[in-house]
């Protein structure tokens, strides 16, 4: 899978996930996912991702880079990311929150009964 080269993106959702806590981040996820939608479609779509882009400060990113983040978040492979693509995505293209993830995922499962000696290197 294609990843998406932004030299110049500097990854404000562990900041924002600091700072609103999960609710409130996810809440802010879907708000992106509003101004980027098409609104008659529900979904995002590259022609709605264009034109929409500049609200989220993406206005320099070229037509392959749209179309390769509309393909790399759409799972389903109807050419378009739902609201749930779109927050999965957002989470993939931020490293630093997707090993605070991986880390909380860890501290919840060591808690619970029969996971103390599971191995987590994955």
């Amino acid at each position: 899978m294609a990843s998406i080269d932004q030299p110049n993106f500097h990854d404000f959702l562990p900041l924002m996930a600091e700072k609103l806590g999960g609710d409130g981040l996810l809440g802010e996820l879907c708000n992106g996912f509003r101004l980027l939608m098409d609104s008659e479609k529900g979904v995002i779509t590259f022609d709605s991702l264009k034109k929409n882009s500049a609200f989220l400060g993406l206005q320099e990113l070229s037509d392959e880079d749209l179309y390769s983040m509309l393909k790399e978040g759409d799972f389903d492979g109807d050419g378009a990311l739902n609201q749930m693509e779109f927050c999965v995505l957002m989470f993939r293209l931020s490293p630093e929150l997707m090993d605070q993830s991986q880390l909380l995922l860890e501290e919840a499962l060591m808690q619970e009964e029969g996971f103390q000696d599971f191995d987590f290197s994955f």
